[in-house]
C-alpha cells in the first residue's frame, strides 16, 4: 500500500487522507506532488480545507504556506499570501521568503555573529554585512518530511527537518517540527517544537506575505491595522536593534488604535528611513503587550473593502510588522500577478531581532534536554 501511495504521488495523483471523523466535520486533507527542485528533489503539497470555504496549501520546500484562500464578506474566496505556482519560483526568488518557515535564526544578526559560552559563532553575512533568516541556505531552502494528520475538529501536516550541527554556523544538531492545522473556525494554526544536542540559539518563524483584498491586487494602504504593542524595538541604519524598547506613543510606530497602514508609512521619521531610504515603511519589531499569551489578541489587520478579517494570537514576545518596502513590482508571483511595492504585509511571531547580542532581550538559548515551542493562530473572519 506504501509503495502504492508513493508511485501515485510521484505520479502527481493527489490522494484524499481524510478520517471519517474529518469528513463529517466538513474538513479535508490532500496530497499531491508540486513538482521538483533543480536538483530532482521531489516536493509534496498538502491541501488542507474546511466547510466554510478557507483553503491552505503547504509544501515540503521550505515549509512554505504557499496559498491561503479565505471568503469575503459576500462568501467569495481568494488566495491572501504572496507566492509562486512551482518549485522553480521560490528557489530563482529566496530571497523575499513568501510563505516560509524562517531558521535557525529569523530575523537579524549584527555582525553575523554571536557568543555562546564564551565561543564566538559566525553565520554566512547575506544582508548588508549582517545575517538575515538564518543566512543564505536556512529553512525555508530546505526540502522537509511530511506526514499528514487528522483530528476530529482538524486537518493538518507536520513537517520535520534535521538541521545537522554547524550548518549555516549554528552549533547543535537541531530537530525541528512545524505543524500546520486547519479547523472549522477559521483557524489556521502554527506550532514549532525543536529540539538540540548542543547548546544553541533559536528564532523561528513564518514568513507569510498577506494582502487581505487578494494577493497581487493593489496595495495594503488602505487596510486598518490594531497592534497591541506599546513598545517597539528601535534599530540602528543597518536595522540591528539599539536594545532600547521605546514607547509606541508619538511615532509612526503607534497602532494602538486601527489605523490605516498608509497613514504614516511616508512620513519623515528617521527609524522609517531606515526601513525604506526612499519611500520609507514599517519594518520594525514590536514587543507585544500579551507577552507570549496566546488567549490574548497581538495584532489585527482588516480590510474594508472585502471585509476581511485577520487576528494573530502568539506565544512569542514580538512581532516583525514589514510593509514589503522593497517590492518593486518586478517580481511575477501566482497566475502570473505582478507584486508591487507595499503590496503586502507580514505578521513575524518571534523573539526580537539579534538577540544573541542583546542582553536585555529575551533569551532564545536552547539547551539539551529543552524542548522549543511556539505557537501562533491566525483567525480570520469577514462583514
Amino acid at each position: 500500500m506504501l509503495e502504492s501511495r508513493q508511485l501515485l504521488t510521484a505520479l502527481g495523483v493527489s490522494l484524499m487522507i481524510a478520517t471519517s471523523a474529518s469528513q463529517a466535520a466538513g474538513l479535508t486533507n490532500e496530497r499531491g506532488a508540486f513538482g521538483k527542485t533543480d536538483d530532482g528533489t521531489a516536493v509534496e503539497k498538502f491541501v488542507l480545507r474546511n466547510s466554510h470555504g478557507m483553503e491552505a496549501t503547504v509544501i515540503t520546500y521550505g515549509g512554505i504556506l504557499q496559498s491561503l484562500s479565505v471568503p469575503d464578506k459576500n462568501g467569495k474566496a481568494a488566495d491572501i499570501v504572496l507566492g509562486f505556482d512551482d518549485v522553480q519560483g521560490y528557489q530563482k526568488n529566496g530571497s523575499v521568503y513568501f510563505g516560509a518557515t524562517i531558521g535557525r535564526f529569523g530575523n537579524r544578526l549584527a555582525d553575523g555573529a554571536f557568543e555562546l559560552d564564551g565561543k564566538r559563532y559566525q553565520v554566512p553575512q547575506n544582508d548588508h554585512g549582517n545575517s538575515l533568516h538564518g543566512g543564505p541556505q536556512g529553512f525555508d531552502k530546505r526540502v522537509w518530511k511530511a506526514q499528514p494528520h487528522n483530528a476530529k475538529d482538524s486537518v493538518g501536516v507536520t513537517l520535520t527537518y534535521l538541521s545537522p550541527d554547524g550548518e549555516m554556523g549554528f552549533p547543535g544538531a537541531l530537530k525541528t517540527d512545524v505543524t500546520y492545522s486547519l479547523n472549522e473556525q477559521n483557524e489556521l494554526r502554527i506550532e514549532y517544537k525543536a529540539t538540540t544536542d548542543k547548546p544553541t540559539v533559536l528564532n523561528l518563524t513564518n514568513h507569510s506575505y498577506f494582502n487581505l483584498a487578494g494577493a497581487g491586487n493593489g496595495d495594503i494602504l488602505e487596510q486598518v491595522a490594531t497592534l497591541n504593542a506599546a513598545h517597539y524595538t528601535p534599530v540602528t541604519g543597518k536595522l540591528i536593534p539599539t536594545g532600547e524598547l521605546a514607547p509606541v506613543a508619538g511615532t509612526p510606530m503607534d497602532f494602538t488604535q486601527p489605523t490605516a497602514i498608509g497613514t504614516h508609512i511616508k512620513a519623515d521619521h528617521p527609524q522609517l528611513k531606515f526601513a525604506e531610504p526612499k519611500q520609507g515603511g514599517f519594518d520594525f519589531n514590536w514587543a507585544l503587550d500579551a507577552k507570549g499569551d496566546v488567549t490574548k489578541l497581538a495584532a489585527e489587520v482588516y480590510d474594508t473593502e472585502s471585509g476581511r478579517r485577520l487576528q494573530l494570537y502568539t506565544t512569542e514576545p514580538g512581532v516583525q510588522f514589514y510593509t514589503s518596502n522593497f517590492l518593486d513590482g518586478t517580481v511575477k508571483g501566482k497566475q502570473g500577478k505582478v507584486y508591487p511595492h507595499w503590496g503586502a504585509f507580514t505578521l513575524e511571531t518571534q523573539h526580537y531581532p539579534d538577540s544573541p547580542n542583546q542582553p536585555n532581550f529575551p533569551s532564545t538559548r536552547l539547551d539539551p534536554g529543552q524542548t522549543y515551542t511556539q505557537t501562533m493562530v491566525l483567525k480570520f473572519s469577514a462583514k
